[in-house]
């Protein structure tokens, strides 16, 4: 089964839901709730969890605050909540990057996210698209490839950090095409994209609704996304395989995490709590419009068996890429 569509059907949701009834049972929460986004203001992780936060907010009874703790693909924030006490006050919103994709790059991560956090809910599966600068003055994926090909080492692309799943999936393109060229990071993802905007990077990798407003005035265009299908996001942007790169696939996935030791009730009632505002019609639509489909229907134990299945995934992955963070 091709990657996406393997990874798709893990958005179907279990056939028994979560039981939302029990939220009004239990005496957990009594005070606020952070929620600590392990990368930039602007981008999808924190955009994500702000669409959730206030509904979480009534589900809960409890006000949800964000966090933006950045750094080190992510790592920076995952250590801090993986070292938090287990008392449900702090969770983490983390991807793919820092969770699997670290394992991979840090010799020595200073947190096992398997031992160390412990799985809640996902919250939304993310197709990539990569955008190339239209300074480079190319209109084309073709064109694109063509002159990255022509010119080894010569451009740059951008990531909001090593070892994020945008600088994973750049570099993969490239290696794919059988091209180099120099990766540069940024503090966030609203850097990332000026850069982009004013030629600094040649391309960069991010969701395609984030990418969707350069696009549509001029200043950077999208190349193609990484996905089976186009993203109703930027319907007029081929896919890899239209392009020609064949089962070429690129995606990440927001999950939110607790310290690792956190009781049971607590991360039950938590994952619930997100099912049942990932259920609400607004976010749900924004989501889709976002291109960024809800991931309902999870129980914690699905959640961690997930991540097992993306670390074993994606582990040997970026080590066979010779790709280092530190």
């Amino acid at each position: 089964m091709p990657l996406l569509r393997r990874r798709a059907a893990l958005l179907l949701p279990l056939a028994a839901p979560l039981a939302h009834p029990a939220l009004a049972q239990a005496p957990w929460p009594t005070r606020p709730i952070r929620i600590v986004v392990a990368f930039g203001t602007g981008g999808g992780t924190d955009i994500t969890t702000r669409l959730l936060a206030p509904r979480l907010a009534e589900i809960l009874g409890q006000p949800v605050v964000i966090e933006n703790r950045v750094g080190a693909g992510g790592t920076v924030g995952a250590d801090y909540v993986a070292k938090q006490p287990p008392n449900g006050e702090t969770f983490l919103l983390a991807t793919v990057s820092n969770t699997a994709l670290a394992l991979g790059l840090y010799a020595r991560l200073p947190y096992d996210p398997l031992r160390d956090l412990a799985s809640v809910a996902p919250t939304v599966f993310v197709p990539l698209a990569i955008a190339a600068s239209a300074r480079l003055g190319v209109t084309n994926a073709q064109d694109f490839i063509a002159l990255l090909r022509a010119n080894p080492g010569r451009f740059s692309y951008g990531s909001a950090g090593a070892g994020t799943s945008g600088h994973i999936c750049s570099s993969s393109f490239l290696a794919r095409i059988g091209a180099t060229a120099e990766h540069v990071t940024y503090r966030n993802p609203g850097q990332t994209f000026l850069a982009l905007q004013q030629g600094e990077i040649a391309f960069t990798t991010d969701i395609p609704s984030l990418l969707a407003p350069f696009h549509r005035e001029g200043t950077a265009r999208m190349m193609f996304v990484a996905t089976e299908e186009r993203s109703p996001a930027a319907p007029d942007v081929p896919t890899a395989r239209e392009i020609g790169l064949g089962e070429f696939k690129a995606y990440s996935w927001y999950g939110i995490y607790a310290p690792g030791g956190t009781p049971r009730p607590i991360v039950n009632r938590m994952a619930a709590a997100i099912d049942q505002a990932l259920a609400d019609p607004a976010i749900a639509q924004r989501f889709e419009e976002m291109g960024t489909p809800a991931m309902r229907g999870w129980t914690p134990d699905r959640f961690a068996d997930f991540l097992k299945s993306e670390i074993d995934l994606w582990v040997p992955l970026v080590r066979a890429s010779g790709a280092r963070a530190d």
